[in-house]
């Protein structure tokens, strides 16, 4: 029986209360990722920054360092105290990397969020956080108005070189200015803040896909836990590597790619400012050769769709995936298609990344992959007892990134974080031989007939079909009130596909019972501002189309779709 994954400590060597006495250990994050870097090959370059005009800059970890510490001299010339909350709000550049780890430097909570967010949604995470200040960059300078008159919010700084925003009751200044004033504070930023490893570091929101966003709460610790796990487990990251992440900063996926893996061993990162396109994906494949690719499978199936030159990763040592599950036929299309490996992965915010991960030299397409040094999984039934391997039930997993919680949502707190175990929301099944495959997440597990209906199998043979690029399966209720499954699609650009062609498709790879009962085609399906599908949006989309939940019930019981 599967009642406990545990796989090996990540430095077995170690003294069995060295994870206790460390947490005693004076340790700043900042100074971890960079300063130490800085003071011993300050000429490695640690950036190379691709701006929204197509220009490109560098910077070494010196250049970073002398960054950071003007940042943080800033901050303190500003009145922002240990603890209080920096909300950033820019493009994947030298500037947010330099905010964000400035911030820790001084004790202070950086919240990178979302730049798909709109104007309500950032007033509200302002005033949910209690944000002290809001730094923007200029294509972002729009929402800065929506943090006016909050009583905690006392600076916003936007990097631009174009007229400031009006914000109420707030001091704004643009990024040089800003950073000017604390010329005289330098000698004060020199040591970091003593922070330990259990001190407030950084927030990072939920995408919210069926609620409020909720901001997690990590440590400085958490950081180097997932580059002393994945980071060196999985990827065997050194310093001559060179990552690209397609997933954003803002992402808890985005930020440890982008930051927390290269810095840990003084390797290099490539940012793009820019939205990420195909076109710019293989301007930098081809630049800058970065050797880790990191992106999720709704990117890999637009960069299958663009007819990228079939060399295009052949600089790349491995390809990640995570954010959704990774569908088997796209899996093995990608991998023929570019001769790259992909290592696919599931992570959260709560846990800060992945946790459970194929490795190199044996992935399996269609499974999530096994368990990553210093985790523990367990797939439990809904009342919380061990399943025997090859039963689905729902996904616990512990590790020491884990968020220390929600801020202000105590009950939801007390709901996903049990104990040293934290429920992932996700239905999973594990083989004999330790691989996890998903089945989607719990909630959308759908049962029709009387049989659990798993969303992420139908979604598959209809990713089969070549001309489908998104796919999603709901469930709506037929007009006797019980649930059908329904697929929503978006087809690839000039696509003649009909829905009968897709209906087709199911027929003849799926049960009856699993066979969707609608297949509606639609321009696009709405994500969250982390670029998750909204599946309740998706399922709401779903019933609008079909008049509101009337699809026809079957003419007798297990009559074919």
């Amino acid at each position: 029986m599967a009642i406990l994954d545990t796989a090996p400590p990540a430095h077995p060597g170690l003294p069995a209360d060295t994870a206790t006495s460390s947490r005693h250990e004076s340790f700043n994050a900042a100074e971890w990722l960079v300063t130490r870097h800085a003071l011993a090959t300050p000429d490695r370059r640690a950036i190379t920054a691709v701006d929204l005009d197509g220009s490109v800059r560098t910077l070494s970890y010196g250049q970073l360092e002398a960054e950071v510490h003007r940042f943080a001299a800033a901050l303190l010339a500003s009145g922002v105290r240990p603890e209080e909350r920096l909300l950033l709000c820019l493009g994947d550049s030298p500037e947010l990397l330099t905010a964000f780890l400035a911030g820790m430097r001084i004790g202070a909570v950086p919240v990178p969020v979302s730049t798909m967010l709109k104007p309500k949604d950032i007033g509200l995470i302002a005033r949910d956080s209690r944000a002290r200040m809001l730094v923007v960059s200029s294509e972002f300078a729009a929402l800065a108005p929506a943090v006016g008159g909050l009583p905690d919010l006392a600076d916003v700084v936007v990097l631009t070189n174009d007229p400031l925003p009006d914000v109420a009751g707030t001091r704004v200044r643009d990024w040089d200015t800003f950073v000017s004033a604390g010329a005289d504070l330098l000698d004060r930023v020199a040591v970091p803040y003593p922070t330990v490893p259990d001190s407030p570091a950084f927030w990072l929101y939920t995408s919210g896909t069926t609620g409020t966003p909720k901001g997690a709460m990590h440590r400085h610790g958490s950081l180097r836990d997932t580059a002393e796990t994945y980071a060196q487990d999985v990827l065997a990251i050194g310093p001559d590597d060179v990552t690209f992440s397609v997933a954003k900063f803002f992402f808890a996926y985005g930020l440890g790619n982008t930051l927390t893996f290269p810095f840990s061993v003084g390797a290099s990162t490539v940012l793009d400012r820019s939205r990420p396109s195909p076109a710019g994906t293989l301007r930098v494949l081809q630049e800058h050769r970065p050797t880790l690719f990191f992106g999720g499978p709704t990117y890999y199936a637009a960069l299958l769709s663009a007819g990228l030159p079939l060399d295009s990763f052949a600089g790349v040592r491995a390809c990640v995936s995570a954010g959704e599950a990774f569908p088997a036929p796209l899996f093995e299309r990608f991998t023929s298609t570019f001769g790259v490996e992909m290592l696919d992965g599931i992570g959260s915010t709560e846990m800060l990344h992945i946790f459970i991960s194929g490795r190199p030299g044996r992935t399996r397409a269609g499974a999530t992959g096994e368990i990553v040094a210093g985790y523990e999984a367990k797939i439990v039934d809904d009342d919380g007892q061990p399943v025997p391997d090859g039963t689905p039930g729902n996904l616990y997993v512990q590790g020491d990134s884990a968020a220390t919680g929600y801020w202000c949502r105590t009950a939801t707190t007390r709901g996903v974080f049990e104990g040293a175990w934290v429920r992932t929301g996700d239905t999973y099944v594990r083989s004999a031989d330790g691989y996890y495959t998903s089945l989607g997440r719990t909630d959308d597990i759908i049962k029709a007939g009387g049989i659990w209906v798993s969303p992420t199998e139908v979604e598959e043979r209809l990713r089969t079909h070549s001309e489908v690029l998104q796919v999603v399966v709901v469930s709506v209720p037929d007009v006797d009130g019980l649930d059908k499954p329904v697929a929503c699609v978006v087809l690839t650009p000039g696509s003649a596909t009909t829905t009968a062609d897709l209906v087709s498709h199911c027929r003849e790879g799926l049960a009856a019972f699993k066979r969707p009962r609608h297949v509606l085609v639609f321009d696009e399906l709405p994500q969250t501002a982390t670029g998750k599908l909204q599946r309740f949006r998706v399922r709401e989309m779903a019933l609008a189309r079909i008049d509101g939940a009337t699809i026809p019930a079957p003419l007798h019981p297990g009559a074919p779709a």
